[in-house]
This record gives structure tokens, C-alpha cells and sequence, in this order.
């Protein structure tokens, strides 16, 4: 299998926080969701993944490529968003569009102009001008219109209302339908990481505490609602991460199918990925 991203062994270590010995494997052709609370790490990841930040230790590779010797060569394949546009104020579309031209080889004015006019964004007012929606969708424009193989973004659709979310959603979609393009994604919204991920990465602490295709991962974990008595009876084998609500214990179970067979009176929903990373950070242990 090809893979457009390897993180091995990354760490960085900061005053108060420890990116410690993560490992991540990015599948080409696929959108990775890369999940976590504020502070748990993402940004941290991701910044070293584009070089922005040295790391302690460890290797980064992007189709196979190593920041060292060939970065000039990752830039233009890679194309990045952040959660703000760093695009000045004082420019419109055309003047971005001029400046991303200096920058990037593969620059295609007619594709950004073309992005533009899909997502309805005026080639004359200034950015400034602009709301958050229309911000965004530049940004995801111009980090296209240079014919990236890779798409990473930090955070990109917080903050943004749904219509808005779900139209950036539906482009990541088609992006990948190349099975030459992949999306590297963070975010703290995890039913928009429901709809479009192919593999989600939980991050917590600086340390990955789960990695995985995502509708594997959603046949494997269910949420048991159970009393104390019959909380005593599950084996700690099944249990994930509990907790307690004033109607009894909520516990995040794998193996739901032999768990479900074995207590077929233990009430269990599915699990969605926002209970899975609640369970797995902060859960109670047995």
C-alpha cells in the first residue's frame, strides 16, 4: 500500500506539553480524520508534518519524501489550510491570485478562477471584506489551484454554520475521487469527520491513543447502558471507558457483536467517534 504520509517516532517537547512518539500512517487515495480536544496535540502534528516546526525526534515522510532533501518538491504536492486565512487583508482574489502565481509552479489561474465562481466568492471585494464561510472556501481554493496531491488542514470547518461545512465537505469528497489525492483533516467536529473519513487518527495528550479505518472502528465499539450490578458482571476485556450518569453507567464496550451475544439484556447503542475519544481520554477505567 502506498502511503502519503509516514510519521514515525515524532516528538516534540514543549514547556507544560509532550508530543511523545507519534506514529501516523496516511493511506493514499483516502481522507484521514485526525481528532482530538484543544490543546491535545493536532496543530503541534501538523505543523511538523509541513516542516513549520522541528521536531525533537522522529522521521516525517510525504509520498515518501523527506523534508530534508526534497521540501521544495513536498510544497508543491502539498496544498494546507488553516483554522484563519493568511491571506492580507488589503488583497482580492486577482492579487492572490498574481502573488500564489510566484509561489507555486503548477499554479493555475483559470482553476482558482473557476473555484471563485463555484463557491459564489466576488473576484473584486477585498478579504477583509469577507466572512469567515467566504474566507474559507478561499483559502480551500487557492490550496487547490495548484494541483496538490495532499490536502491538509487544521481545524478549517470550525466555526463555519452547516450549509457552509457540509459544501466544503462534499469538495473533499470529490477531491479524492482521484485515487491519487488524499485529505489530512483535524478537527474537533467529529459528525463531519463521520460523513467523509475513511481512517481516524485520536490524538490525546501528545500521544496517539487510537488509529484506524473508521467504519471498522464503528463496527467494533457500542455503548452499554448498564446499573452497578450488572456492571459487575462485565469482564474488563470488553471495557473501553465508563461513565456514570444519574441513571446508571454508560461503558464504551469492543467487540460489541460477542459482547451483545453474551449479555443480550445489557441495553447498547452504537458508538459514535465523539463517544469513542470521550471514553478513550477521560472514560473512567475498571
Amino acid at each position: 500500500m502506498d502511503h502519503a504520509i509516514e510519521i514515525k517516532g515524532l516528538t516534540k517537547h514543549y514547556p507544560g506539553f509532550d508530543l511523545e512518539d507519534v506514529d501516523i500512517s496516511v493511506p493514499s487515495g483516502c481522507i484521514m480524520g485526525f481528532v482530538g480536544a484543544n490543546g491535545a496535540g493536532k496543530t503541534t502534528t501538523i505543523k511538523s508534518l509541513l516542516g513549520l516546526i522541528r521536531p525533537d525526534k522522529g522521521t516525517i515522510k510525504i509520498f515518501g519524501k523527506d523534508y530534508t532533501s526534497e521540501g521544495k518538491a513536498i510544497r508543491e504536492d502539498v496544498g494546507v489550510v488553516f483554522d484563519e486565512s493568511c491571506f492580507p487583508d488589503g488583497l482580492n482574489a486577482g492579487e492572490i491570485s498574481r502573488f500564489m502565481g510566484r509561489i507555486y509552479t503548477r499554479w493555475d489561474a483559470e482553476l482558482f478562477q473557476a473555484y471563485m465562481k463555484k463557491f459564489a466568492i466576488p473576484v473584486d471585494k477585498k478579504v477583509k471584506e469577507f466572512s469567515r464561510g467566504m474566507k474559507m472556501k478561499l483559502s480551500i481554493a487557492a490550496a487547490l489551484a495548484h494541483h496538490p496531491k495532499l490536502l491538509v488542514l487544521d481545524e478549517a470547518t470550525s466555526g463555519l454554520d452547516p450549509l457552509v461545512r457540509d459544501e466544503i465537505l462534499d469538495l473533499f469528497l470529490d477531491f479524492i475521487q482521484d485515487e491519487e489525492h488524499t485529505v489530512f483533516i483535524s478537527s474537533h467536529i467529529t459528525s463531519d469527520l463521520e460523513k467523509v473519513a475513511d481512517y481516524i487518527t485520536f490524538i490525546n495528550n501528545g500521544r496517539i491513543i487510537l488509529s484506524g479505518e473508521k467504519d471498522l472502528m464503528m463496527e467494533e465499539y457500542g455503548v452499554a447502558h448498564c446499573d452497578d450490578r450488572q456492571l459487575t458482571r462485565i469482564p474488563k476485556e470488553y471495557v473501553v471507558g465508563m461513565r456514570r450518569n444519574k441513571f446508571g453507567v454508560d461503558v464504551l464496550i469492543r467487540s460489541k457483536e460477542k459482547f451483545a451475544q453474551r449479555f443480550p439484556e445489557i441495553f447498547m447503542d452504537a458508538a459514535s467517534i465523539e463517544e469513542i475519544l470521550l471514553f478513550e481520554a477521560r472514560g473512567e477505567k475498571i
